[in-house]
């Protein structure tokens, strides 16, 4: 009956099994995995938009590939390809075994589903050890042939268990779980109760428990805390499958990556280099060098045959020649590769905030709670014009929750929020939910602004966080993460917001556009309450207090907070 009881604790709504510090990679041993994904001639389009030209490549047992490149240049839409989430535009993917696969905006199913039966659905153990209580109460309380039905059901769901990796799986979950900062009293409740990135780690957690000959990990590090990174880190380096890696997380990069494949927006090309991140970053520099000097060459080559075929072309004799040899310039110059161009990234200037009175926003005496499960309560706080907020706090206190509160996306169970004289808010949310997802760029541009822009205008703006041409018409639903930070990025710009409400703003995004969006935060004049845990993004704030949550202490900020940031 010990089985029973270990198997009631995650069937039947208990606390969990108990979890070691570290877990390493499933139980399946390395000859197992002796399957490949392969991409054969594929090609990228986004509508008439070509993002990559034919590639062949293949991700082996042990790989360990980076997918680099600029946001928007079609690394998440590749990678959704290679999961069989979408078609390319030609050419042939192959998947031998099975794919594990985390996108930036990961769907969690039922949101009626414990945590932890979402975890262990991976494996098909929830159904398994449901039916397994299940059958243990009927062997208990049923008598003559539907007791022995019972127990002949109960034995083939054993063996299921059994076949599926056992109790020692399930405490494998629990314990991936753990690691990325899941308690058992958050496996416990219903999704729908749960923050927004407390889903994405359970999604996080029951991709890496599903023991997937290949992982296809989109920007996996989002809403985790430094140790849960470390831990991860760790955890793919030791995984015997394949692994193809969407981060900016250079850390992690260095880390684990054996081969890097980057996307290179500017030629639509995907260069391949089968070797560790450090000398990536050497041999792509090399690469440059190279390609500049043999620019450099057949530039000059080709200027003298041309200005041979220039004189030649003076004697109608030598028309013929003069005509071949400025073929032969032509062809030269198309030997080699152009310059690559830098890369655009978008120019983020937060609004001239709209005037306001003193204290534009107050919140009085706020408290919520998912059913049993207490997120905070009686938070009290005042914004001031100008004032400059960070809202620290461990996974799962309540910090997206009270922005929500405060952007009136959601109620509070007790207390209120008091908008002040000329208040305009801009809340930028981490799961997007600001933007309409059926309606296209364009749409979502215009609607943001309190007075009415015109399609012209709307363009401009979209042309300066790199939406362009058709781009502006796409549904916002089809956005890569990236590209719907930058969306929602520019809706703020056109708010004339005078107080932010910024949760999260620099995840999905690359290097450059960070450094744009910290500019952004350093330099804006309004009112910011900023969620991160992004220290830059804090430094970049200069806060002037800090709230901690969930007991909704304030105070006055000072630099011993800065150890709070990663953790929270």
């Amino acid at each position: 009956m010990d089985d029973i009881r270990a198997a009631e604790k995650w069937a039947g709504g208990g606390q969990g099994l108990s979890t070691d510090a570290c877990v390493g990679a499933p139980v399946r041993t390395p000859v197992e995995f002796s399957l490949v994904l392969v991409a054969k001639e594929v090609e990228v389009r986004a509508g008439a938009r070509l993002l990559l030209t034919p590639v062949s490549f293949q991700v082996a047992p042990g790989d360990k590939v980076g997918l680099v490149g600029r946001n928007g240049a079609g690394k998440t839409t590749l990678t959704k390809i290679l999961a069989g989430e979408a078609l390319p535009a030609a050419g042939q993917i192959t998947r031998q075994g099975q794919i594990g696969y985390l996108p930036q905006d990961p769907r969690t199913g039922d949101l009626d589903t414990l945590a932890k039966d979402r975890i262990l659905s991976a494996r098909g153990l929830d159904s398994i050890l449901k039916r397994l209580t299940r059958y243990s109460v009927e062997m208990a309380t049923e008598t003559g042939a539907a007791q022995d039905t019972a127990m002949a059901s109960y034995a083939r769901a054993e063996a299921e268990l059994a076949a599926a990796g056992g109790y020692a799986a399930e405490a494998e979950a629990a314990r991936i779980a753990a690691n990325l900062g899941l308690p058992d009293r958050v496996l416990g409740q219903p999704l729908r109760t749960l923050s927004g990135g407390q889903r994405r780690r359970v999604e996080l957690a029951r991709i890496l428990f599903s023991g997937a000959d290949n992982l296809l990990l989109d920007e996996p590090t989002n809403h985790l805390d430094a140790d849960s990174i470390v831990w991860l880190r760790d955890f793919l380096k030791s995984y015997p499958g394949g692994v193809i890696l969407i981060s900016h997380d250079v850390g992690l990069l260095e880390a684990i990556v054996t081969k890097v494949f980057h996307l290179d927006a500017n030629r639509a090309e995907l260069d391949q280099y089968a070797m560790d991140w450090k000398r990536y970053l050497q041999q792509r520099e090399t690469d440059e060098k190279r390609r500049r000097r043999e620019r450099v060459n057949a530039e000059r080559k080709a200027e003298q045959l041309l200005a041979q075929a220039d004189k030649m072309r003076a004697k109608a004799t030598k028309a013929t020649a003069a005509q071949n040899m400025a073929k032969r310039a032509e062809r030269l110059l198309a030997s080699v590769e152009g310059e690559r161009v830098a890369d655009r990234v978008a120019k983020i200037r937060f609004p001239t905030p709209a005037p306001c009175g003193k204290v534009p926003l107050r919140a009085s005496d706020l408290s919520k709670s998912y059913g049993s499960l207490e997120v905070f309560t009686d938070v009290t706080l005042a914004i001031d014009k100008g004032s400059r907020v960070v809202v620290l706090g461990l996974n799962g206190a309540g910090k997206t929750t009270l922005l929500r509160i405060l952007g009136g996306i959601e109620a509070s169970d007790t207390g209120e929020v008091q908008p002040g004289h000329g208040l305009r808010l801009g809340y930028y949310a981490q799961e997007h939910e600001t933007l309409d997802v059926s309606r296209s760029v364009l749409e979502n541009m215009m609607t943001a602004a309190p007075d009415e822009m015109s399609p012209t205008d709307a363009r401009k703006i979209l042309g300066s966080f790199l939406f362009t041409g058709d781009d502006v018409d796409k549904p916002a639903r089809v956005l890569s993460g990236g590209e719907k930070t930058r969306l929602a990025l520019a809706m703020l710009v056109v708010s004339a917001a005078n107080v932010l409400l910024l949760d999260e703003p620099t995840n999905n995004l690359d290097p450059a556009s960070r450094a744009e969006v910290l500019a952004a935060i350093h330099s804006f004049a309004g009112a910011i309450v900023l969620v991160t845990h992004d220290e830059g993004a804090v430094e970049a704030l200069e806060p002037d207090r800090v709230l901690l949550l969930p007991d909704g202490d304030e105070d006055l900020w000072t630099p011993d907070y800065a150890d709070l940031i990663a953790l929270a």
